[in-house]
């Protein structure tokens, strides 16, 4: 009998390591597969169009928003955001286990669709060390930090929605914490 492919949802403020979390974790387990995320937002540098995001312009994402083609869908920081359906399910259905990186907006909505998926949040070690890595990364304008940073309070009010909270602290722990959970799950 196959075992049932399941989906995970990680959500945190931008800057708590997600998404460097997420692509270790990939690494790692091949039956794991990323979901591509649509988006209104231009791409930063390195970005490829189809790898990391699928980049539709505002016209292009309210239409299939309107089709009813996303699982869940968020406007963050003034883009829009969303995973669509069909590819979630194609993957599944294919025995894959599915990876959402998404904010906990979305990740509320897949909740309420998918309640099997599971959900966990990652969170910085303090405000402080947020706002180091933000400034560090050097993708975005001081304001655009500024802004990340007043969101990521209200974003980690919402961490208690998740089935476990990750606080990267530690890479190495934080991903040992991850593979864990995706083994006990």
């Amino acid at each position: 009998m196959a075992v049932r492919a399941r989906l995970f949802v990680v959500s945190g403020p931008s800057g708590s390591g997600k998404t460097s979390l997420c692509r270790a974790w990939l690494e790692r387990c091949p039956r794991l597969r990323l979901s591509i995320s649509c988006t209104t937002r231009a791409p930063r540098p390195g970005e490829v169009n189809g790898r990391d995001y699928h980049f539709l312009d505002m016209a292009a994402f309210e239409r299939e928003l309107a089709a009813g083609a996303f699982l869940e869908s968020a406007l963050v920081h003034g883009n829009r955001y969303g995973t669509r359906r069909r590819d979630v399910e194609r993957m599944l259905d294919a025995g894959d286990d599915v990876l959402l990186e998404i904010d906990w907006q979305g990740a509320r909505q897949v909740a309420a669709v998918m309640p099997e998926a599971y959900r966990i949040f990652i969170m910085p070690p303090s405000i402080e060390e947020l706002r180091r890595r933000l400034t560090g990364r050097g993708q975005d304008s001081a304001a655009v930090v500024t802004a990340r940073l007043a969101a990521a309070e209200g974003e980690m009010a919402h961490a208690g929605e998740a089935h476990v909270q990750i606080v990267n602290d530690d890479f190495d722990q934080a991903l040992a914490r991850l593979l864990a959970v995706y083994t006990e799950a």
